[in-house]
């Protein structure tokens, strides 16, 4: 069985994601993170867990981990809520996956609606995660992946979109491997685009979260850090 964890907030297009991942025969996994009005789907095989307030993507990515874990699954699959991501290239993910790994999606940043900010903000993202791995990776930035349940073994301190840097840096300190895929994407014209990324306070965060951990790959280098 293959377990799609959707973390949405308010998210006005999470039914239409749904069902295009039902489609494929996947179980899915919806965590609403407090979202103003509890998030209600005419599909009843869906599994949706509410957080009663916000705590960020990374704890709703956490908490879709967990319960898969109980589930008896190895590895899921995230998706944003924002019909970014294509469930028909979620194949490709899977393909590529093998054990202690995460697998990125690759976006196709083609399309003329991707404003140029983005993808300023994708190679900056790619610069410092290099830094921090040694490894280089086209979209450190994109929230569709397979990630291994033992993620939930990592240090993890990050709770919102920081998360999604910090448990790539801290599955490589652990000895796991990333790879990543291209995949087709969905992105939305600005009329359509919904982001819950703060400009200010998310970046400052994603700056600290760098920092710390390009000195814990010093460490680790230097043999002071787990290995």
């Amino acid at each position: 069985m293959t377990y799609i964890v959707i973390p949405t907030y308010n998210s006005p297009y999470i039914e239409e994601v749904v069902n295009d991942v039902t489609k494929y025969g996947y179980k899915v996994i919806v965590v609403d993170d407090g979202s103003d009005t509890p998030i209600k789907l005419k599909n009843r095989d869906i599994e949706i867990i509410r957080h009663k307030i916000n705590l960020g993507k990374g704890a709703a990515i956490l908490t879709g981990a967990k319960r898969v874990k109980e589930l008896g699954g190895k590895f899921f699959v995230t998706m944003d809520a924002d019909k970014q991501h294509i469930a028909s290239e979620i194949k490709k993910l899977i393909d590529a996956y093998q054990d202690n790994t995460i697998v990125i999606g690759n976006r196709n940043f083609d399309a003329k609606t991707v404003p140029n900010s983005s993808k300023f903000g994708r190679k900056f993202s790619n610069f410092w995660v290099k830094i921090e791995t040694f490894l280089s990776l086209g979209d450190t930035q994109s929230g569709f992946r397979i990630y291994p349940i033992s993620i939930l073994n990592l240090p993890l301190k990050k709770k919102r979109f920081d998360f999604e840097i910090e448990v790539l840096a801290l599955h490589v300190y652990s000895g796991g491997k990333i790879v990543d895929v291209n995949v087709e994407c969905y992105y939305p014209p600005t009329e359509e685009r919904i982001s819950h990324f703060d400009k200010l306070y998310d970046n400052i965060r994603l700056s600290i979260t760098h920092s710390r951990l390009i000195f814990q790959r010093y460490l680790l280098l230097r043999g002071w850090l787990w290995k």
